[in-house]
């Protein structure tokens, strides 16, 4: 199995359900790793977290639901922001339709339809029909989108992902990366909910100074 989707498993800390969260720290090296170079942040003076994930990803759905509600409780010194990850040209019209939705303001509300549509219901959403059907059925300008996904500042935009992800050596989704200086994930802590509370972790690890 190729580690560009990580493996769920339940069993690689099995101290988490044993022992409460407040009274462990997640274990460098087991549960998060740290970057040998500190990669810059998108907003100063915040406390950044970068989802790395891809449309194409069965993991990355599963982790949406309980992502984007743990997302939405984040205070307000903390900025979340998703990077969309391409590694083979298959999955880099994927990589500009999530810029191409943030693009003409879909893409909070629409995001999650996006993993349905593509996994669940199998629609080819790099073929125009299907990006066009898509777009009617969830309120989208058909031509505004289309029009963004073939856009200079979409291509701009996934080329600096790229950027971002080979900068952070990411070789798997779905991975968090922590204040540019960590990254877990639910292969590494050992489901999605254990690599929000590494997150959660490593966002106060950050926020000391540590």
């Amino acid at each position: 199995m190729q580690r560009r989707n990580f493996a769920l498993g339940l069993t690689a800390v099995p101290w988490l359900s044993q022992t409460s969260w407040a009274a462990v720290e997640p274990v460098e090296g087991r549960n998060f790793t740290t970057l040998s170079s500190p990669q810059p942040l998108a907003v100063a003076g915040k406390i950044e977290v970068i989802e790395f994930f891809g449309y194409w990803c069965p993991h990355c759905r599963s982790l949406e639901p309980t992502l984007e509600e743990w997302a939405r409780k984040l205070p307000a010194d903390v900025n979340f922001r998703r990077v969309p990850v391409a590694w083979q040209a298959s999955q880099e019209p994927y990589q500009r339709l999530y810029f191409a939705l943030e693009s003409v303001g879909a893409a909070p509300v629409i995001h999650q339809k996006v993993f349905q549509a593509v996994q669940v219901q199998g629609m080819r959403l790099e073929v125009p029909a299907a990006l066009a059907a898509f777009a009617s059925a969830n309120g989208i300008d058909a031509k505004k989108l289309a029009d963004a996904m073939s856009g200079f500042a979409v291509a701009s935009k996934a080329r600096v992902a790229t950027q971002v992800a080979q900068a952070y050596r990411i070789d798997g989704v779905p991975a968090l990366a922590i204040h540019g200086r960590y990254l877990t994930s639910p292969e590494k802590a050992g489901s999605d909910d254990a690599a929000l509370q590494v997150a959660d972790a490593l966002i106060r690890k950050a926020k000391s100074g540590r």
